[in-house]
């Protein structure tokens, strides 16, 4: 299996653009998994895992170039979405299809396992309809409901994504108008 090296922060953090403490070790522990399986995190990688990281809402893809081509000028799509693919392939990160955006991982990143072999990964977003704000679960009784359904079937879940529309605490407590919702699909 090839190695991977990781690249050190300052490789790819402008000065003045550094990162939060919480971002960094999320950042180590995605390090940590992709040397762990073998897979390189570039400093481009790591960069696009940290905007996830750092932004409080999900990121679509344009959002995520153009803040890269703030730090470097040469940037352009298929960069991004090359850069997507591998996050979204070794489970760092998550699309959120209702959004057309990305989130990454918080579950694989703040818990000490992660998901090779048979572990099937069953997350559940909800996705405020007026601020957009997603949060990620990954609620046992529902994963074990997801799997005693799909036996049923003869059917054996490897992952399971679902999205749940509604209002957010913030939301909900400021009394926003639930009128302004996220655009249709």
């Amino acid at each position: 299996m090839p190695t991977a090296t990781r690249p050190t922060p300052e490789a790819f953090v402008p000065e003045g653009d550094r990162l939060s403490a919480r971002t960094e070790a999320l950042l180590d522990r995605a390090d940590s998994l992709c040397v762990k399986r073998g897979v390189r995190m570039t400093a481009l990688r790591r960069q696009v895992m940290g905007l996830m990281l750092e932004s409080s809402h999900p990121l679509r893809a344009y959002d995520l170039l153009e803040q890269l081509q703030a730090r470097h000028a040469g940037a352009a799509p298929p960069t991004v979405y090359r850069a997507l693919d591998f996050l979204l392939e070794h489970g760092l990160a998550h699309k959120i299809e209702r959004l057309s955006s990305f989130v990454p991982c918080v579950h694989v990143l703040d818990h000490s396992h992660d998901h090779d072999g048979d572990c099937a990964h069953a997350t559940q977003f909800l996705i405020c309809r007026t601020c957009a704000r997603v949060t990620e679960l990954e609620d046992g009784g529902i994963v074990r409901a997801i799997a005693l359904a799909s036996r049923g079937s003869g059917f054996h879940v490897q992952h399971s994504t679902i999205e749940i529309e509604g209002l957010c605490a913030e939301c909900l407590a400021s009394g926003t108008n639930e009128s302004a919702s996220l655009p249709p699909q």
